[in-house]
């Protein structure tokens, strides 16, 4: 199959682009969990959340999207049809829609607080604000680490990434650099701009609009998939990740969330709703990678 990464088209699966490999044989073992994350920084797990509360949520996402005029007219609403020239509605941290009991029923499910309070070896917390996004045709993310966005609590911070209806990697899925969490080519990145805050530093978050450049100048694997309703993945702050492009004419439902162990201190820009969110992303003009880059050496 032809997909594009970024900017640039590749072949998947190939050397380029492997298949991700899911590790639902290890649940229920803490050890063997913790230690899969450490060898691949990620884990994927199949049919993790209920589908059916999964289409549901997603059913009552594209009302409230067709209800804004963001889907094509005269098409089936669940299927999410980009109108000509592109038109989204803001739906991250919005109470309306981020907060509906239909989307929380999946991103604080029971399914994702057993897994946490097992991986953890204790209750889990959840970050207030939600990345619930719709993205569009010939739009992807481009190569980042999230701690840049939200590393000021808990070292233990997990992001995970839940699609809202079956996605194939034409569509833009979440892909992994494999080994960028623990391969020694890595360190000067982590100790760079793997220690950059957005707001304290104010300057932009994503390392690269070409994810390629990533394993060209540090080495380690991309890896992606094709997901189904149910599926999750997560991974820690210090794995590097983008998306493939959505190639379609069809939005690409997903949310990112945060868990970590509860005894540990969280960052207060996402706790409740006297959460902050960022003070310098999107909010003034900030300093550019390329400087950023430059400075730091890599």
């Amino acid at each position: 199959m032809n997909i594009r990464f970024g900017y640039r088209p590749l072949a998947y699966p190939s050397a380029n682009l492997a298949e991700l490999r899911d590790s639902n044989a290890l649940l229920g073992n803490r050890a063997a969990l913790q230690q899969r994350m450490t060898d691949d920084g990620y884990l994927l797990l199949r049919g993790l959340i209920d589908r059916q509360k999964i289409l549901h949520a997603r059913a009552t996402i594209m009302t409230h999207m067709a209800a804004h005029d963001a889907l094509t007219p005269e098409t089936p609403v669940l299927e999410g049809v980009m109108p000509k020239g592109g038109h989204s509605v803001p739906m991250m941290g919005r109470k309306g829609i981020a907060h509906h009991g239909d989307v929380l029923s999946v991103l604080e499910s029971d399914e994702l607080y057993t897994f946490f309070a097992t991986y953890f070896g204790e209750p889990a917390l959840t970050f207030h604000y939600k990345w619930l996004r719709a993205v569009g045709n010939e739009q992807y993310t481009g190569a980042h680490y999230d701690y840049v966005y939200m590393g000021q609590g808990s070292p233990n911070l997990h992001t995970v990434w839940i699609p809202f209806g079956d996605i194939p990697v034409e569509q833009g899925t979440l892909a992994m650099c494999v080994g960028s969490n623990r391969l020694p080519a890595f360190e000067k990145l982590k100790e760079t701009y793997g220690r950059m805050d957005v707001d304290r530093d104010k300057t932009e978050g994503w390392f690269t609009k070409d994810p390629m450049e990533i394993v060209e100048k540090f080495g380690g694997q991309w890896a992606t998939t094709d997901f189904r309703a149910g599926d999750v993945i997560l991974f820690g702050m210090h794995t590097m990740h983008a998306s493939t492009t959505n190639l379609t004419n069809r939005f690409r439902l997903s949310c990112d969330v945060r868990f970590q162990p509860a005894s540990e201190p969280a960052d207060k820009r996402w706790l409740g709703d006297e959460g902050t969110g960022h003070s310098a992303l999107g909010k003034m003009t900030l300093r550019s990678m390329e400087e950023a880059r430059a400075a730091w050496g890599v």
